[in-house]
């Protein structure tokens, strides 16, 4: 295991996915998560655990040998690729019959690449420098910007998938972890959580009657306080990560009495 021996201007996550607690105690609120390939900084030790920051500018616990410390960012080569099936398996050889996956990473995970063997598969270099293989239809090289219609059928392929507090993958999202997910897609970056969201300068304010494609509605059972949040789809319907009947991916209705009560405010980009 490779130890930090100082703190690190940059470390790379090495596992799936890691979880940012509130504090360094597996027993701590998990506040956020971390993807493979991910770059972070590091920023306080204790023993065993890493505070760092996240590209988003989130700050949590993660444990220490989740995360390696690199001389260089991971993932600045010219040549990358990105994940955009729900999950992706890599393979220690070109095959999927004759070992076990070396690991399934999320949606999202960047990995650099070696080279393309052929239609199927593409050889890429994780963060410890093994080489790994990845199936081609598994992964987009132009992981361009979407549209509104684009990124709402993005939304409907995690259907199901499960709702978890703090999760930012497509091992699990939050509310706001999930329309954070949607926008960085659209090509912007807004807050992690839902209360910084619905005060992000880059929104302008939405009727309740004027509501778009989208647009992001936003919940609270004490208004002002705001503490859920879902992208609104068209037809009276949102898509969204809640626990309401089921810990799910899902799609809700503006109009079910649930929602109605606790509506909150509605937002769209500038």
């Amino acid at each position: 295991m490779v130890l930090f021996a100082a703190l690190s201007v940059i470390a790379v996550v090495a596992r799936p996915v890691v979880n940012l607690h509130a504090g360094p105690d597996p027993g701590r609120d998990v506040v956020s998560q971390a993807i493979y390939g991910a770059n972070v900084h590091t920023l306080e030790r204790q023993p065993g655990w890493l505070k760092i920051r996240t590209a988003d500018d989130y700050q949590g616990w993660a444990p220490a040998d989740s995360l390696l410390p690199v001389e260089r960012p991971y993932g600045s080569s010219e040549c990358l690729v990105q994940v955009e099936s729900l999950f992706a398996s890599l393979y220690r050889e070109p095959d999927v019959r004759k070992q076990a996956p070396l690991l399934t990473v999320p949606y999202e995970t960047r990995l650099e690449v070696i080279r393309q063997q052929d239609e199927r598969w593409i050889q890429v270099r994780l963060p410890d420098d093994r080489p790994a293989w990845v199936q081609r239809g598994d992964v987009t090289f132009d992981p361009r910007p979407l549209g509104i219609e684009e990124s709402i059928a993005l939304a409907k392929r995690f259907l199901g998938l499960p709702y978890f507090w703090g999760g930012a993958s497509s091992f699990g999202f939050d509310c706001s972890g999930f329309t954070q997910m949607l926008y960085r897609r659209r090509g912007t970056g807004i807050p992690r959580d839902t209360g910084p969201q619905a005060a992000w300068e880059g929104f302008a304010p939405v009727e309740r009657t004027e509501l778009r494609p989208g647009d992001l509605i936003f919940f609270g059972d004490e208004p002002p306080k705001i503490s859920h949040t879902g992208m609104y789809i068209g037809e009276g319907r949102f898509v969204h990560a809640s626990t309401h009947e089921r810990p799910v991916v899902q799609i809700g209705e503006v109009s079910d009495p649930h929602w109605t009560v606790r509506f909150a405010c509605a937002r769209r980009l500038k």
